[in-house]
């Protein structure tokens, strides 16, 4: 059975660039933020019909990455980050996007680095940042999934979500993720 971490928080905080590093460097799957790609593709100018399509594509891509079995895979993102996304851009929230299943862990990373225009990013100002990412943390409580915060440097956040995923189920034990996760 695979074991899924999903990077979550709000936008500019690393955990795409992450992600990346951390799936080359440990040799773990990942499946990219299916999201970016699509609003490199059509732009973004979203309606909520765009984010159903980034979700129902983000799924599929992880749906094919969960065919390999891979003990562990990280997910740069999935539907509750959509979630918030939606909540953030209409104030609404679709159930079609709440109703896809749940990573077995979320690390949620904190909007306290700095914010990098890259032409696919919204909420710049401090002010909308603190709302997306308090958005996004909500949206983890109120779908009652395990998470684990990630703060601090960009040193940091590369050292803590390293170390959270060198601890997996290859090491069973205290720390180890069947146990941060309650499994």
């Amino acid at each position: 059975m695979t074991f899924t971490v999903c990077f979550h928080g709000a936008e500019s905080t690393g955990k795409s660039v992450l992600a990346e590093r951390l799936s080359r460097e440990l040799g773990i799957p990942w499946v990219p933020e299916y999201g970016r790609t699509y609003a490199e593709r059509h732009g973004t100018d979203f309606t909520m019909e765009d984010l159903l399509a980034i979700a129902a594509g983000q799924a599929e891509a992880t749906s094919a990455a969960l065919a390999a079995q891979p003990p562990l895979l990280i997910l740069d993102t999935d539907q509750l980050m959509t979630a918030a996304w939606a909540e953030m851009l209409f104030s609404e929230v679709p159930a079609a996007l709440l109703a896809y299943p749940k990573a077995d862990l979320y690390l949620h990373f904190a909007a306290d680095v700095p914010w990098v225009a890259d032409g696919t990013r919204f909420f710049g100002t401090p002010e909308e940042r603190r709302r997306f990412a308090d958005l996004a943390q909500e949206h983890l409580i109120h779908a009652g999934v395990r998470w684990l915060p990630v703060t601090g440097t960009w040193e940091d956040r590369a050292r803590t979500v390293g170390n959270i995923l060198r601890r997996g189920p290859l090491e069973p034990g205290p720390g180890s993720w069947s146990t941060l996760a309650g499994s």
